[in-house]
């Protein structure tokens, strides 16, 4: 039995100290409803305190109102998170799923997986075998240092979620970037999906079953806004420890959780317009009001990346003859998808910096290029469109590349030299997606 502990609990946007009887959590395998570790960001919402407060019949809203005063509701589009996976710093990607996986241009049957390692030049080499450990089937370089699920929409069951050989589960995709010459792993992953592992590991999904489930629904909204509003790093917005948001992959996900989330969907908290990084503490006083001017903000809303036509009547027709520059470090004057960068900001803009070089969309029906945290497409009918990585995946087919493309088993795993010319295949590229060259 744990002992009574004075609280603040918000009522009826008044806030009044209490003492909460609290009694220990008795469903066998659940974890205790007020086990909470750390300290959080020592700031903003308690915890506690939206525990206390749902229970005594507030809503998430009016929590949030409380703890981030000042603070306006929004709404967000569909969009996606890149996190750092902070363990996995200097290692590469070892990678299968039940339901099979996308890798270089290439699909990966159930029981294969994907040996991925960061070259120095930028893209990675790809080893693929069967099982995590047996024999291997295919080796190539590509441009493309990511790992795709079968099927690149949120929401997805667990076969298809890619999972490490040596740990957890999840959903998105997972790449590896490099920074000052070592390998960084990132989880490009939908807002939501992101959420469903955050949540219950920050508090926990029993308290649905306490009469708490508001302080679920505050915690969600809490969380996508932080998430949205980072920018900590070029290849990623965010981390997965509790120096930002606790987030173990698919290992904690619970369906009281993924309850309050979707009724919270695309919910986020703003300051001036912008999406405010709400942080939050476990302080066990119930904690205070926030002065929320000291906290950092990100993007508005509309400035995520999203599948969305232009807006711009700036914006021009897709020339996808036009050159670019091989190495990906910028694409160079002239065509639509560099004047559709400028015209949003570049690498200071939300979709950050690119990736790599132009590429052509099949059938020559456009072109589109990688950033941080978005895609730019141009066509001929639509102009240029900032859309997301899923969106990409959704427009862009994905057919197989021929046996004959790939090479024989030549190297060990974890071999960061790339293939000879000779032994390159074609799917280095996605099958009809090749660089824009004059």
């Amino acid at each position: 039995m744990m002992k009574p502990i004075r609280r603040m609990v918000i009522t009826g946007g008044a806030a009044v100290l209490a003492v909460t009887a609290l009694a220990g959590w008795d469903t066998p395998g659940d974890t205790p409803y007020l086990e909470l570790t750390g300290a959080g960001h020592g700031r903003g919402m308690s915890q506690v305190g939206a525990f206390d407060s749902a229970r005594q019949g507030s809503v998430a809203e009016r929590i949030l109102e409380h703890y981030y005063p000042g603070a306006t509701f929004g709404t967000v589009p569909t969009t996606t998170v890149g996190v750092r996976l902070m363990e996995r710093d200097g290692e590469g990607l070892d990678v299968h799923a039940d339901a099979g996986l996308r890798v270089a241009g290439r699909e990966l049957e159930s029981g294969q997986a994907a040996h991925m390692t960061a070259l120095p030049g930028g893209g990675a080499n790809v080893v693929v075998t069967v099982g995590c450990d047996g024999e291997v089937l295919w080796q190539a370089a590509t441009r493309d240092p990511w790992i795709y699920p079968i099927d690149p929409k949120p929401a997805r069951s667990a076969a298809e979620h890619l999972t490490l050989c040596d740990g957890p589960a999840y959903r998105g995709a997972l790449g590896l970037a490099q920074e000052d010459g070592a390998a960084r792993t990132v989880n490009r992953v939908d807002i939501e999906d992101y959420l469903l592992g955050v949540v219950p590991a920050e508090v926990q999904a029993n308290w649905a079953d306490k009469g708490a489930n508001e302080a679920l629904r505050a915690q969600a909204i809490a969380a996508r806004s932080y998430a949205l509003a980072e920018q900590r790093y070029p290849f990623a917005q965010t981390c997965d420890t509790s120096d930002c948001q606790v987030y173990p992959g698919t290992a904690k996900e619970d369906p009281r959780a993924a309850t309050a989330i979707a009724t919270t969907a695309g919910a986020v908290l703003l300051r001036d317009g912008r999406i405010l990084r709400a942080e939050y503490s476990t302080a066990p006083d119930g904690g205070q009001p926030a002065d929320i001017s000291t906290f950092d903000v990100g993007p508005k809303p509309a400035e995520l990346a999203v599948g969305k036509p232009p807006t711009d009547p700036r914006v021009t027709p897709a020339d996808p003859g036009s050159p670019t520059d091989p190495r990906g470090t910028a694409a160079l004057p002239g065509s639509t998808i560099d004047r559709e960068y400028a015209r949003i900001g570049g690498e200071s803009s939300a979709i950050g910096a690119p990736l790599g070089p132009e590429m052509r969309l099949p059938q020559n029906g456009g072109t589109y290029r990688l950033f941080t945290n978005g895609v730019i497409i141009a066509t001929p009918t639509l102009g240029a469109q900032i859309v997301d990585f899923t969106t990409l995946m959704r427009l862009v087919p994905d057919p197989a590349v021929p046996p004959s493309d790939a090479t024989e088993p030549a190297s060990p795993r974890g071999d960061t030299q790339s293939p000879s010319p000779a032994e390159t295949p074609t799917g280095a590229a996605p099958p009809g997606l090749q660089p824009v060259t004059e």
